[in-house]
């Protein structure tokens, strides 16, 4: 089945058409990027404006790609929670009419369990049972798949995400906006012991992580020696910030693995692109005989395929959404 799917949580505009679940047909993306990096970060107003704009000329390229037409359309899927409300709600009320249109069922999809889906097509093979460890901007969280739509958090942030952090320390550095992938690159060279950076733990919730205190302790020391006229290695201290991330995702995610006794591991998630956090998995998984699904880095960011992909799912599993579905700013990913 061909399945027409929207996503627009937050500030890329993306339409994408998916057969079976794991054929992507077409993943035609609007980026905002470089209109929200003159503001150090999105602005939730200019986001949803652009979104109106991009939206339907972005689905009449997605099938026109796909080399299908509207009437080969079987299902449309849709990101309803979380994200930006005002710019969730662009991308269902779009998705609410082309299903009329169509005259086809409409499919609700959890933002993040697209994000563990894009799994599922860069890797044909890898199926639930698996752990999966959520990391992007909005959300960072280790999460038991039990079932393509049975899953579950056990153990998150309780405050800040991962991807945040990285933003924020971009900005403040002034290397550019989203902040992950210039981190990354500033930081490949750099001495990741140069900077001592806090690890923090969370009483009684072993699997649960904190980034607060982390992300300022990195803004103190470049202010901190701003105020002072001294001089950072900006390439260790990037390396540092990465390395500490990292020290807090990776083990918590392997304890996660043993506790539930999976042997299979995804990553999903913008931060999931970073090259150290990435490789620290891969020693991780190899020293206690892991598998490790990592998603091909065009499917890290936000993206419509890794939307169609998981409504295939939702489909098939009878989920449905009529007419009076909204938009949710947070949401479960267990009620999905």
């Amino acid at each position: 089945m061909n399945i027409l799917a929207i996503e627009s949580s937050c500030d890329e505009t993306a339409v994408a058409v998916v057969r079976d679940g794991r054929t992507v047909l077409s993943d035609a993306i609007a980026s905002q990027a470089d209109m929200h990096a003159l503001y150090g970060g999105v602005v939730p107003e200019i986001a949803s404006r652009k979104h109106i704009e991009a939206i339907a000329p972005l689905a009449d390229r997605a099938l026109r790609e796909a080399g299908v037409g509207k009437a080969d359309i079987d299902a449309v899927a849709v990101t309803y929670a979380p994200g930006l409300i005002g710019a969730v709600l662009v991308g269902v009320n779009f998705a609410k009419a082309a299903a009329f249109a169509l005259d086809v069922p409409l499919v609700p999809v959890h933002h993040v369990r697209g994000h563990i889906a894009a799994n599922y097509i860069t890797h044909p093979d890898l199926s639930p049972p698996f752990l999966c460890l959520c990391v992007s901007g909005g959300t960072t969280a280790i999460v038991d798949v039990r079932d393509y739509t049975d899953m579950a958090v056990v153990g998150a942030t309780r405050d800040d995400a991962a991807g945040e952090c990285f933003d924020k320390v971009a900005r403040v550095l002034g290397i550019g906006y989203p902040g992950g992938a210039p981190m990354d690159r500033l930081s490949q060279g750099g001495d990741d012991e140069k900077y001592p950076f806090p690890a923090v733990h969370v009483h009684d919730a072993p699997l649960d992580m904190s980034f607060s205190g982390l992300k300022t302790a990195a803004i103190n020391l470049i202010h901190n020696a701003g105020q002072k006229g001294e001089a950072l290695d900006l390439p260790s201290l990037a390396a540092s910030f990465a390395a500490a991330v990292s020290r807090t995702l990776v083990p918590r995610t392997m304890e996660a693995a043993r506790r539930l006794g999976r042997d299979k591991i995804a990553v999903a998630g913008g931060v999931a692109a970073n090259s150290r956090i990435r490789a620290d998995l891969e020693r991780a998984c190899a020293g206690e005989g892991k598998r490790l699904f990592l998603p091909e880095l065009a499917l890290c960011g936000d993206n419509a395929a890794m939307i169609g992909c998981q409504g295939y799912y939702e489909y098939v599993s009878g989920r449905r959404a009529g007419p009076d579905l909204n938009a949710y700013a947070n949401r479960d990913i267990g009620r999905g």
